[in-house]
């Protein structure tokens, strides 16, 4: 993924971001599914990870 988004940030946004006027924003979605659920102990983990990233939205959901 850091080769991927790297790749992207060179190939792609540095082009539009050079552009007078540009505001450019990027964003990430991760979508993990798991028969079991995700155990307690890594929703806590991941969910610290996001504040401490400051994501702007992070929430895990059941199906």
């Amino acid at each position: 993924m850091t080769r991927d988004a790297g790749l992207i940030a060179n190939e792609v946004l540095q082009h539009l971001a050079g552009l007078v006027g540009a505001d450019v924003q990027v964003t990430l979605e991760v979508q993990v599914q798991l028969p079991d659920g995700v155990p307690d102990h890594v929703i806590r983990t991941v969910s610290e990870n996001c504040r401490t990233l400051k994501f702007k939205t992070h929430n895990f959901e059941e199906e």
